[in-house]
């Protein structure tokens, strides 16, 4: 089964010279649930990753799915799972590279530590708050593609997060204007979240010297009947429906609050 990491990896070795596809990539990486290769099983909240003195130096493994793990280690095999983006905040910090789907997939792939290290410091970057009210707007019909690109694909990540984004070229007071994304019905306390997603698709996007700015509305707010009239409208996904479950105690990573610690 192909994943997006695949098909992403695929692009990039078909156009080694686009930026645009090689950020789409690392975008990619750093969103997806990652089964970091374990030396050990956890102890409490700390992780031993399995360690390889490559030629390029000395790397962890992990893969974009758990069967690609087993297929690796010949069978079980303990592992933690975690975001892309904590991988390679811990690696990074250790000095360490990863080997992500070596010897399984077709998007096996090293990255040294100091690529993990930009990867760690492009996502470390956080919107700046702005309080310009926009006076109208009209459809972002100049925006550039990789732009509305990285959005769809941000977004189509986020779920459960909003009911809907919509995108709109907005005037400012002053006379300013430029790109909007006003999400539609947020979950409360997911703002800061979402800003920072924007903020990444932005960056992932490759658009130089751009800028996108978001705000939030309630769902059905009266606003949003003039906006969209213009607006490029975004569904993002509905959450997961819940089901019962046994409720074990969580393992290392799984708590986005709590990240392991690596020894």
């Amino acid at each position: 089964m192909e994943t997006d990491l695949d098909r992403l990896h695929r692009a990039m070795e078909a156009a080694p010279e686009s930026d645009a596809v090689r950020l789409a990539f690392y975008d990619r990486l750093a969103d997806a649930e990652l089964y970091l290769l374990l030396a050990r099983e956890p102890a409490g909240d700390a992780i031993e990753p399995a360690l390889f003195d490559l030629a390029e130096g000395r790397v962890a493994l992990a893969f974009d799915r758990e069967e690609r793990l087993a297929a690796f280690a010949e069978g079980p095999a303990p592992y933690a799972a975690l975001p892309g983006r904590v991988v390679a905040r811990m690696l990074a910090a250790e000095g360490l590279g990863l080997g992500l789907n070596l010897g399984v997939a077709p998007s096996a792939f090293l990255m040294p530590a100091e690529a993990l290290g930009w990867l760690t410091a492009t996502l470390g970057h956080a919107p700046e708050p702005a309080s310009s009210r926009p006076l109208a707007y009209r459809p972002p019909t100049d925006l550039p593609e990789a732009l509305l690109a990285a959005l769809d694909a941000k977004l189509a990540r986020l779920s459960g997060l909003a009911l809907r984004a919509h995108l709109v070229v907005a005037t400012y007071e002053g006379g300013g204007q430029g790109p909007l994304l006003v999400f539609e019905g947020a979950r409360e306390g997911t703002e800061a979240a979402l800003a920072k997603a924007v903020s990444e698709a932005l960056v992932f996007s490759g658009v130089e010297a751009g800028a996108l700015d978001v705000t939030f509305l309630p769902a059905r707010d009266p606003a949003l009947a003039r906006l969209c009239r213009h607006a490029l409208t975004f569904d993002l996904p509905l959450p997961e429906p819940e089901t019962a479950q046994i409720v074990s105690p969580a393992a290392p990573g799984m708590d986005p609050g709590r990240p392991p610690k690596l020894r």
